[in-house]
């Protein structure tokens, strides 16, 4: 009897249907094997095609067959795949539940008649019965096991189950209506399956595809779109552990400098990210130490790594190091692939080596943009904040402050700064800096805030209740950090000066409450207290100033103003190739004045631009004579970023270089970093027309600000010179060292000539010309010098042809 001519052909006995039950026992385990899988929660939902043979099934094959059939599918499909005791047992059970409830809907709905549409839909709702009864019992366990759904939850875990049950019933009648139309139509049945298979099989492949590369696409979009403020791994982990539907993804980052370890983890059904990891800290450490991925799982790994991931209580794992440049700066993971018959395999490694390769490019882009905004706003030397935060730190202060409070500017000036550089070095007078910034910082109250503002100058800020608290806490401080120093076989006594200025009795701004509290540092430094509030009286530096206005310009029209001269020499064959021109003034009253002093008269009183031009035609007359006794030098001069607001200012340039002859290749001129990168936008069409002149520019102090590789870029520069903090520290700390080769390295690359500052010793020299520094100035060479001074030296170098050592001994001698 065929198939076609049944119209109701079930039967109530298990018996005489055993060649349908060997049948349809094969067409449930090919379709229980391959399956699409989904995860609800930590557990993964398997959808197969099955629904097609249960709704043929239940048409043709006996109650109790159909169920044994199902049950011996099903046992087999979960040993296959392994799946735990516990959990197979389960599985079993609620299939003969699910297949128990379908047949009882067959029963109840009486004889199967395939020519009435009733009996259709008796056998839709008996499978969609079936299905409803599975998702209701794995979201019945897993409700038990982890607490309820949300309503929207439970939908997004249901409503697909329904949606794939019910194409599968309606392929389920389209396949039994053809199982009616005679041996034919077996035929094209089968071609339609074998099509079907086929097609099923490349679109699954095709969407996992493309899944995958959308999952990577957004999760590089994410991270490149991630802002600059710490929310990095949470985008990260999350995403990564939804794409390899794992239970942990790990980000671990190893201390580095100041950053302290990192390690978070994103974890399934929990908010937000934990201070904990899925994978042993063994695997962790192997990958950073061998730089390889390290995997183990069923697929991946050997018997010792499977073991270590075995004792910690994890399935599987993968830990890819992340790597900026050649060093591993960390370790992306992920570990507990969902479902009990899932690993991670050699898929999974590659695509997350993929991941971690854009994660590590961002967290290396973080920690530059960290490093960079921390610099800004922190002294190198000591680490404290700067001018720049204490700023913005006395600004909150004073919006914040509470009726009958004063904010406090306590600032302290280190005695004997300078004759500890002259005497010791540099190297000495920073660990002195460092020393005091340590003291001040251990000892000042919590609520305090330290800083740095100037070379020997500290800041303390905080509220106080009144004036005579902010005196006492400078008396005490002041007293509590004259302990002794020792540098070698030295011993020195650390003395300060503290100014103290208050709001809002002496300004309400902070640029007012620093200049007050400078005022008063440089008072109380004549006091045997050593400690000063500000008072108006003492704005009698402000007066001094104002008289050196006067003084300063009839300086320049009697030029009574003075021009000093510092050697360049090449680092390669310690040959002197210019010169750097430097104004001096010897006041008939107060002597010899700081050129800081005398530059800052010029620019608030507006003499700058002839001050500059008595330095530039000074250098230019001395560049001609040197070019007419047949020894060419360039001449160097120092510019205020005022100069290069003025429109005209390069005309004048030009107009000196014709007057003295001078080729403006010869001609270079500094600009400080900070002043050029806070104005680049208003200085460039300055800068563009004295690059097209021939005018060689300079960016001067560089690293000292905060400026970057595209203002490098932008600006039309030929040099850079290496700030003299750097320089002289690069002997003694590696990471003055670091910063000194990376400005080499970035110079060379946008094509610019190196200058180092601050040349004091010869193992600094070594060091430069190691690292491919181009040309040195400094106390190792020569002092800045008189022109005739200048001339003596110049006519014993020629005089006298010694090694390049002994010349560089010369010059110290000279200096």
């Amino acid at each position: 009897m065929g198939l076609s001519a049944l119209t109701y052909v079930r039967s109530p006995a298990p018996t005489g249907a055993w060649l349908l039950g060997l049948l349809f026992f094969g067409l449930f385990l090919v379709t229980e094997l391959t399956g699409l899988q989904f995860e609800i929660r930590r557990q993964g939902l398997l959808l197969t095609l099955a629904d097609v043979p249960l709704l043929l099934a239940l048409a043709y094959v006996p109650p109790m067959t159909l169920l044994l059939v199902r049950l011996a599918v099903c046992a087999i499909a979960q040993w296959r795949r392994g799946t735990v005791p516990v959990k197979a047992a389960f599985n079993i059970a609620l299939m003969g539940a699910s297949t128990a409830c379908a047949n009882l809907v067959i029963v109840e709905g009486g004889p199967v008649l395939l020519d009435e549409p009733s009996s259709w839909v008796v056998l839709v709702v008996a499978v969609l019965t079936s299905v409803v009864v599975a998702v209701a019992g794995v979201v019945g366990v897993i409700t038990l096991v982890q607490g309820r759904f949300a309503p929207q939850e439970l939908a997004l875990s249901a409503v697909p189950s329904l949606i794939v049950a019910g194409l599968n019933t309606a392929i389920g009648l389209a396949v039994l209506l053809i199982l009616r139309q005679g041996p034919a139509a077996y035929a094209l049945l089968a071609v339609l399956v074998a099509f079907f298979f086929v097609a099923y099989r490349a679109y699954s492949g095709a969407m996992n595809q493309h899944r995958t590369l959308t999952e990577i696409y957004d999760l590089t979009a994410a991270i490149s779109d991630t802002p600059q403020d710490g929310t990095l791994p949470d985008v990260l982990l999350g995403r990564v552990r939804k794409l390899l539907q794992a239970e942990y993804a790990t980000l671990w980052l190893p201390a580095q400098g100041r950053h302290p370890e990192v390690l978070l983890s994103a974890r399934t059904d929990d908010k937000g990210l934990l201070d904990v990891a899925g994978a042993p800290e063994s695997l962790r450490r192997q990958a950073v130490e061998t730089g390889q991925t390290v995997a183990a799982s069923p697929k991946l790994g050997d018997d010792q790594v499977r073991a270590q991931l075995r004792d910690f209580g994890a399935k599987d794992a993968i830990v890819v190091p992340l790597r900026a440049s050649s060093a591993v700066i960390g370790t992306l993971e992920v570990s507990g692939r969902l479902g009990d018959t899932r690993h991670f395999g050699p898929n999974d490694v590659r695509l997350l080596e993929a991941v971690a390769a854009h994660a590590a490019v961002a967290v290396e882009n973080n920690r530059l943009v960290d490093r960079l905004r921390f610099d800004a706003y922190h002294d190198t030397l000591t680490a404290l904040p700067n001018r720049r935060r204490i700023s913005q730190a006395l600004e909150e202060a004073v919006r914040v402050r509470a009726p009958g409070e004063v904010v406090a500017v306590l600032m302290f000036d280190v005695d004997g700064l300078r004759d500890v550089n002259d005497s010791l070095g540099h190297a000495a007078g920073d660990q002195l800096l460092a020393e005091v910034a340590s003291r001040l910082r251990t000892l000042s109250p919590p609520a305090a805030l330290v800083g740095r503002v100037g070379g020997d100058e500290f800041v303390v800020t905080l509220r106080l209740p009144n004036a005579e608290a902010a005196l006492e806490l400078a008396v005490d401080l002041r007293g509590r950090m004259q302990d002794r120093m020792t540098f070698g076989s030295l011993t020195l006594d650390v003395d300060t000066a503290v100014g103290v200025s208050l709001h809002p009795e002496h300004g309400s701004d902070p640029a007012t409450l620093l200049q007050r509290a400078d005022v008063a540092t440089h008072a109380a430094k004549s006091l045997a207290g050593g400690v000063q509030l500000f008072d108006l009286a003492l704005e009698s530096r402000s007066v001094r100033r104002l008289g050196l206005a006067g003084d300063l310009r009839r300086a320049l029209d009697n030029d009574e103003l003075e021009v000093y001269f510092q050697p360049k020499v090449t680092l390669r064959d310690r040959r002197l190739v210019g010169v750097e021109c430097l104004a001096r003034w010897e006041h008939p009253t107060h002597g010899a004045v700081q050129p800081e002093d005398f530059v800052a008269v010029a620019e608030h009183t507006g003499q700058l631009s002839r001050l500059t031009e008595v330095v530039m035609r000074e250098g230019l007359r001395r560049a001609r004579q040197w070019v007419d006794a047949g020894r060419p030098l360039s001449v160097a001069v120092n510019l205020s970023p005022r100069t290069l607001v003025d429109p005209a200012f390069p005309d004048r340039v030009d107009d000196l270089l014709q007057e003295y002859g001078v080729s403006p290749d010869r001609l270079t001129l500094e600009i400080t970093e900070d002043g050029v990168v806070d104005g680049v936008d208003r200085l460039l069409p300055t800068l563009r027309r004295l690059y097209d002149l021939g005018v060689h520019l300079s960016v001067d102090d560089f690293g000292t600000g905060y400026s970057s590789l595209s203002y490098l870029r932008r600006l039309p520069v030929h040099e850079v010179k290496v700030d003299r903090s750097f320089v002289q520290g690069m002997a003694t700390d590696p990471g003055d060292l670091a910063i000194v080769r990376a400005v080499v390295d970035i110079s060379r690359h946008f094509g610019l000539s190196v200058v180092a500052e601050g040349v004091e010793s010869e193992l600094t020299l070594e060091l430069l010309e190691e690292i491919g520094c181009d040309i040195g100035q400094g106390f190792l060479f020569s002092r800045p010098l008189p022109y005739e001074r200048l001339e003596a030296w110049l006519g014993a170098q020629t005089d006298a042809e010694p090694t390049p050592l002994g010349e560089v001994r010369r010059l110290r001698a000279v200096g």
